[in-house]
């Protein structure tokens, strides 16, 4: 049987499949992406496909945590665009 990889939302805590969270990656150069594809080289940390636990990591900085780099206002808000437009798909 085979192992699934379990990962933890950083807003809501929660541990998850890893198909079922969108990871947010910093890259070597130092930017901040969401990776939809889950295979881009950098560190990335895991968090649900709602608006809500995105509000709570920034509330608490789990992603400033995870990430290990402090995050600049623009990238949040750009974050918050692309959960919203998941949202609507879903």
């Amino acid at each position: 049987m085979k192992k699934i990889p379990l990962r933890q939302c950083i807003g809501c805590g929660a541990m998850k499949n890893k198909k079922e969270l969108i990871r947010v990656i910093k890259t070597p150069e130092d930017t901040i992406l969401i990776d939809a594809t889950g295979r881009k080289n950098g560190r990335g940390a895991y968090i649900c496909q709602s608006s809500e636990c995105l509000k709570k990591a920034i509330k608490n900085k789990g992603l400033e945590r995870s990430l290990k780099v402090n995050i600049p206002q623009e990238v949040y808000e750009q974050l918050t665009k692309e959960m919203e437009s998941i949202d609507k798909k879903g």
